[in-house]
């Protein structure tokens, strides 16, 4: 039973929201009948009575507020009512049955479609979110309604993101700045994008955000100043031009600063966009006008010319571009875009959105190519951390604008490779690509390509990917092409040593193999884990599974082998020396789960440290290879599933260890800033090892090789000296 306090205060949402819920519904989509809305408030008051939010609101608040951000975007009554129930079977007694009784089959297709994965028990909380994850873009497909409440749950979510515990506000924020904000992006959403991306900010970063904010702030008086002045100019030069425009003027947003200093190592004074204007007109022809008018009052600066009009960028945003410095030398961006561009770009898919004719329009069909893409690349990925990192890739920005020597356009993620090129052509001009010519010169393949550039693929009959290709390509095509190709090949190949393995074994134990029957190799695969014999040998041939242990499950009991060995074999996965290497000589603190005799050593591409989440790859002969989690090599390595391992720290025997981890700062080069630095390290009694200093126009990167104990030692470090004034950002670099 409510409370008189809770229901005064659902009182009071019904006297003030729901009815601005239906004035803007109203506004927006007068023709409509809006009584499904009525009913989805009511049903969701009913029973979501008496739930409470963290902050101690009513749960109604919630569903209510996400329905108001739904009616900006001008959506369809069922999308508000879907909007407004979209947390009634997850957090009450309500099935998706009971929705499609009461609302229709098309309010609970939404509902069931943005409804998390709860009822399965999974083994980590990257699978669960990986399975919500597939879901929803699964979801998306069919219709992109679903995301749309996801996205609107989410962004009121982040607005009160500040009750909830820190460690949930952590990773709560971590995944909008991964996924959500990403995937307004895509569907041009920039406005609901940019405060997610402000609101993850704030929570993942507080010290970065926190100097941002307050280097803003320092300069926003004279900021807006300076920008009523430029406005009044160009108001009066559109005037005396016959321009009919809108003028309006902005400081960059605090996300979109921060990754322009950290992509540029630079301060915020360096920062060309840091103020902006934007000139809205009624015509293509007039945007260019403006741009010749903005260009006779002020000098451009040289490369920050950007034509998305001729050329839009994948999620059709279009406006022209152009930075510019004023008398006084001050830089600012202008953006010129027609009514409709701007529109385009504030709300994006959700500018055009009409449901008169069913869920997904024409005109949106070629918006959402690339999420079709995403789900057909990605049906077949197992594993959720693989998911969850390649899904990452996929929703960056593409923002390298190529050409084929025909004049075709290209479109790549930034940072793209020649070989990224040759995939987007087609598969086999990829596998078989050997070398590349860039705007007519040979370059080799880890070239990284850059807009306007023209490319020409060099190919080779009978030629093969590389697997180092993996570390070198950006592309989610073209990354799953050749971990496709070298996953079947390099299994064909494991399958045949393990094979081999087994008869040489066989042999040993006078075994004839025609004694060996399938149904018995199927038992023992099945009581490792596996689907079939096949997936047995690979494990064998990888080095996964001890030829030796698998066929000595099928000789009679006490059956001894005519040669034995002390030292097993390269590929075998027990062996007799029990040690570990590649760290510091004779330390045990990594070991693999369920297996005491295993070589294992840190990879030295990424060299973790006790605390991190690790995985380990097996390697032929050497051992297994233990990774960071967060290793860039760990993508490209996981191509082979049959060769992961888990493995974990071993528990702290109490002996003092140090790992050497080495760390980048970029400041300001002023006066005392070593003395600061070397300070904060001392203060929490951490050896420094090496130290480095490089200046560059009143800028400077710090190198730094530490003996960290721990990621926490690490961690409070890091934090330490980043909150010494005029540094900009700290670096851990993996290879020391």
């Amino acid at each position: 039973m409510a409370t008189l306090r809770e229901q005064i205060a659902t009182t009071a949402l019904t006297v003030t929201k729901f009815p601005e819920l239906m004035r803007r519904m109203r506004e927006s989509r007068p023709t409509d009948a809006l009584e499904i809305i009525k009913k989805a408030y009511e049903f969701s008051l009913k029973h979501h009575a008496g739930q409470t939010r963290a902050s101690g609101e009513p749960y109604l608040v919630h569903p209510l507020e996400v329905a108001l951000i739904l009616a900006d975007m001008k959506i369809d009554p069922a999308a508000i009512a879907a909007g407004l129930l979209h947390d009634s079977v997850e957090d009450t007694s309500v099935t998706v049955v009971d929705i499609r009784k009461e609302f229709g089959e098309q309010v609970a297709h939404i509902v069931e479609g943005v409804t998390k994965i709860n009822a399965i028990d999974f083994a980590t909380r990257e699978e669960q979110q990986a399975e919500n994850l597939r879901k929803m873009m699964l979801a998306m497909v069919d219709d992109i309604r679903v995301v749309l409440i996801k996205l609107a749950d989410r962004l009121h979510n982040m607005r009160t993101l500040e009750h909830l515990p820190p460690d949930r506000r952590q990773t709560i924020a971590q995944e909008t700045l991964d996924i959500y904000a990403p995937i307004a992006h895509r569907l041009g959403m920039g406005k609901i994008r940019g405060e997610l991306e402000d609101l993850g900010f704030r929570y993942v970063d507080p010290i970065g955000y926190q100097q941002v904010h307050e280097a803003v702030e320092a300069r926003r008086a004279a900021g807006e100043a300076f920008l009523g002045r430029v406005e009044s100019v160009i108001r009066d030069k559109l005037k005396e031009a016959g321009i009919t425009a809108q003028v309006e003027s902005r400081i960059k947003r605090l996300y979109s600063i921060q990754k322009k200093l950290l992509r540029q190592h630079i301060a915020v004074d360096q920062v060309y966009d840091l103020y902006a204007m934007r000139v809205i007109t009624r015509s293509v022809q007039d945007c260019y006008a403006v741009l010749g008018i903005i260009h006779h009052l002020w000098r451009p600066v040289p490369g920050r010319i950007k034509d998305f009009i001729a050329m839009p960028r994948p999620n059709f945003y279009q406006s022209l571009h152009t930075s510019v410095i004023s008398d006084e030398g001050t830089s600012f961006e202008v953006q010129i875009r027609t009514d409709e561009m701007h529109k385009m770009a504030e709300e994006g898919i959700a500018a055009h959105w009409k449901y008169k004719d069913g869920p997904v329009s024409a005109q949106d069909e070629q918006r959402l190519a690339w999420l079709r893409q995403v789900v057909e690349w990605q049906r077949d990925v197992s594993d959720p951390n693989e998911f969850l990192s390649t899904l990452k890739i996929d929703l960056y920005p593409e923002e390298v604008y190529t050409f084929t020597p025909k004049g075709k356009v290209v479109v790549l993620p930034r940072d793209s490779s020649p070989i990224d090129f040759a995939y987007s052509i087609h598969t086999e001009v990829g596998h078989t690509c050997v070398g590349a010519k860039v705007n007519g010169r040979m370059v080799p393949l880890r070239f990284k390509l850059h807009s306007g550039d023209i490319v020409e693929i060099l190919t080779q009959p009978g030629h093969k990917p590389s697997r180092d290709w993996l570390a070198v390509v950006k592309s989610s095509r073209a990354r799953n092409k050749i971990k496709h190709w070298l996953n079947v090949h390099q299994r064909e190949r494991a399958i045949e040593i393990g094979r081999k393995l087994i008869e040489k074994e066989a042999r040993k134990y006078r075994v004839p193999l025609k004694e060996i029957k399938e149904p018995d190799l199927q038992k023992i695969a099945s009581d490792y884990g596996l689907g079939r014999p096949d997936d047995l040998m690979a494990g064998i041939g990888y080095g996964k599974y001890s030829a030796r242990q698998v066929l000595a499950r099928l000789v009679p009991a006490g059956s001894e082998p005519v040669a034995d060995s002390e030292i097993e074999k390269p590929g075998g996965i027990a062996s007799v020396v029990r040690r570990v290497f590649g760290g510091d000589h004779g330390n045990s603190a990594i070991r693999v789960k369920g297996h005491g005799d295993l070589l294992v050593y840190r990879a030295r591409c990424c060299n973790p440290i006790r605390g991190e989440n690790v995985v380990g790859y097996v390697t032929r002969g050497k051992g297994v290879a233990v990774h960071a989690a967060s290793c860039p090599n760990v993508i490209a390595l996981m191509y082979e599933p049959e060769r992961k391992i888990e493995v974990e720290w071993a528990r702290d025997d109490g002996t003092p260890s140090a790992y050497p981890v080495k760390l980048t700062v970029f400041c300001d080069d002023r006066f005392g800033m070593l003395k600061q630095i070397t300070a904060v390290i001392s203060d929490s009694k951490t050896n420094i090892r090496n130290i480095e200093a490089r200046t560059n126009n009143g800028q400077a990167n710090i190198d730094i090789v530490l003996d960290i104990a721990d990621l926490k030692h690490l961690e409070n470090i890091v934090t330490g000296v980043r909150k010494i004034p005029g540094v900009h950002d700290v670096q851990r670099l993996q290879k020391v």
